[in-house]
């Protein structure tokens, strides 16, 4: 009796088929995927849905360019040559107009001047804000209404701060002679502004910090706002005080918004100008680099030279950002 098979081909087809079924079935989600990105469809779907963010950068990007990349590169070039509108042509220089900026002893005062204001101001900002952070961390009543007064000096141009602690800061009327002689720490009006180089600058730094300290405190804040509180309730079951739960929770999670705070202070205090300018004109003793630039550039109307410093601020301020950044951000899971 002859054993009835199917022919070798129509096996060969059901095992073929059997085993496509086989692993259709037991594909993994990430391999059904793969398949359906490879479909016509789904491929011109994801390209028109490219070109559509593509259109949405654009702009950005041609603002940036025009903006930004063309000034820097214009400024970049201009700095090697000799561009003095009393003294034409133009020719180039080379590293002359970088030289003769280091020898005028009036740039190295406001080099100096401005490293104090960076240090002091990044300082005092950032620890304020942190401060200021933590004490709004927690919901109560009227904290909106603190939160909107605390960005109002942030808010305000640096020019309307800069006369209002004129008037502060003024010799004859000022609040602050009117403060001291009535605590009898001073027995008679003083001139602050313009006398001691150091008081100077001290009292335009205290408006600065006045000015960019609500940044930073509101930078810090948003970090803050998304700490699981579940982390401070394991913190006080296990025993931490609050000031463990700030150095071993509150901070290390901050860091990212902290950085953040720095930064911004970091590029405000290197380009500060119009505090200064508004409260000690134009008066070396406590000018910044950014005055010197404008000073420079529009009143000794040599633009090479202003090119070139206004260079030296760009690749500061950017060096010190990015140092602080990778110095400070860590990237926390929790």
């Amino acid at each position: 009796m002859s054993e009835v098979c199917p022919p070798p081909s129509s096996q060969l087809a059901k095992n073929v088929t059997v085993t496509n079924h086989e692993g259709l079935g037991s594909a993994s989600p990430a391999q059904r995927e793969r398949r359906n990105l490879r479909s016509p469809g789904v491929s011109r779907r994801r390209r028109r849905s490219d070109h559509v963010g593509y259109l949405l950068v654009a702009p950005l990007f041609v603002l940036v360019v025009g903006l930004v990349i063309v000034p820097a590169a214009f400024t970049l070039g201009e700095s090697f040559f000799n561009v003095n509108e009393l003294n034409p042509p133009v020719r180039f220089s080379g590293l002359s107009n970088f030289r003769q900026l280091v020898e005028n002893s009036v740039v190295r005062m406001a080099t100096v001047n401005t490293a104090v204001y960076v240090v002091v101001g990044v300082t005092l900002a950032t620890l304020l804000g942190i401060l200021m952070a933590v004490l709004l961390q927690r919901r109560f009543r009227g904290r909106s209404v603190v939160i909107a007064l605390l960005i109002l000096p942030w808010a305000l141009p640096g020019v309307i701060e800069g006369i209002v602690w004129e008037g502060i800061y003024d010799p004859n009327v000022g609040l602050l002679n009117s403060v001291l002689t009535s605590l009898h720490l001073i027995h008679h009006y003083q001139t602050w502004l313009g006398e001691n180089r150091f008081v100077t600058i001290a009292l335009i730094e205290l408006v600065q910090v006045w000015q960019i300290a609500p940044l930073s405190a509101l930078l810090i804040l948003t970090a803050l706002q998304v700490i699981p509180d579940e982390l401070y309730q394991v913190g006080r079951l296990d025993g931490c005080s609050s000031w463990s739960s700030f150095r071993r929770i509150t901070l290390p999670l901050a860091r990212g918004g902290i950085a953040i705070a720095m930064a911004q202070a970091v590029i405000a205090t290197l380009n500060v100008f119009d505090i200064p300018y508004v409260l000690n004109g134009t008066a070396p003793t406590a000018a910044p680099l950014t005055m010197e630039t404008y000073l420079v550039s529009f009143q000794d109307l040599n633009f090479g030279q202003g090119y070139a410093l206004s260079l030296f601020v760009t690749v500061v301020t950017i060096s010190i950002s990015f140092i602080v950044v990778k110095t400070v951000y860590r990237q926390v899971e929790y």
